[in-house]
């Protein structure tokens, strides 16, 4: 059953995600050569502390596993879920950073690539193809079309510039819950799914890579890496149905997409 949510509940949705989305300004700002990925996840948990909000990643358990950050910080091949420490950020280098807060009981979420000087022109071609597939996702989102439709969505405007879609890490529902049905996945059928109604909040997140789809799960049980090595850039904007089309719960733009 995928949660639909009430006027009331929708505003205090639109509270979390605007929330979220500023503080992830805050941290991309901070993002140069030379911090740790530590001092990153450390001021990202500041920022939260002023904002009088929580983390949704700290704690978080799957299995036996506890995530152990505030935020998510992957770099490079890592495609999310990266672990801050004292590994410091190099020029050159894609920073993914994924930012979940949780505000009133809600949780908003939402992720950016920053690159950090000049990236070259393939993973340049890379973050602006990821963001562009997710604005195609998004602007197909209205009121009765299916799920697969955005899915599929993703995947071609991938597949068009030849790079790949991580299949095994999906976007998802978001509400009071960080992950609520259904489940988005970056490739998909058109005409499958369920039909999209208004009040469903969705993060949707394209993971693409430079090279093959695989990936592996690091030692440390969350980080994974592309498993070829090439990058992987992530985009992510939690969204809204309405009768009127989708609205950018999380958006950090002057405008919104058309």
């Amino acid at each position: 059953m995928i949660p639909i949510k009430s006027a009331k509940e929708i505003e205090k949705m639109r509270q979390s995600c605007r929330t979220a989305s500023d503080i992830l300004d805050r941290v991309s700002e901070l993002i140069r050569p030379g911090i740790t990925t530590k001092e990153v996840d450390e001021a990202a948990a500041d920022f939260m502390s002023e904002a009088r909000v929580k983390s949704a990643f700290l704690g978080y358990r799957l299995g036996h596993r506890v995530f152990p950050g505030n935020i998510c910080i992957s770099l490079n091949d890592e495609v999310v879920h990266g672990i801050g420490s004292q590994r410091r950020i190099q020029y050159g280098d894609i920073v993914k950073l994924d930012i979940g807060v949780i505000q009133d009981g809600w949780v908003g979420d939402t992720a950016t690539t920053v690159p950090v000087g000049i990236v070259g022109e393939r993973t340049d071609q890379l973050l602006r193809v990821t963001e562009k597939a997710l604005e195609c996702a998004i602007n197909i989102a209205a009121e009765g079309v299916r799920l697969g439709d955005i899915c599929a969505e993703i995947e071609d405007e991938a597949a068009r510039n030849g790079f790949s879609v991580v299949r095994e890490f999906v976007g998802h529902g978001v509400g009071r819950k960080l992950h609520e049905e259904p489940q988005i996945p970056n490739y998909g059928r058109r005409g499958s799914g369920p039909k999209l109604k208004s009040g469903m909040t969705l993060a949707i997140e394209p993971m693409i890579n430079i090279g093959s789809a695989e990936v592996r799960l690091l030692d440390d049980g969350w980080t994974v890496r592309t498993a070829d090595g090439t990058r992987s850039g992530h985009f992510e904007y939690t969204v809204l149905i309405t009768r009127d089309g989708p609205e950018i719960l999380t958006w950090r733009g002057k405008t919104q997409l058309q």
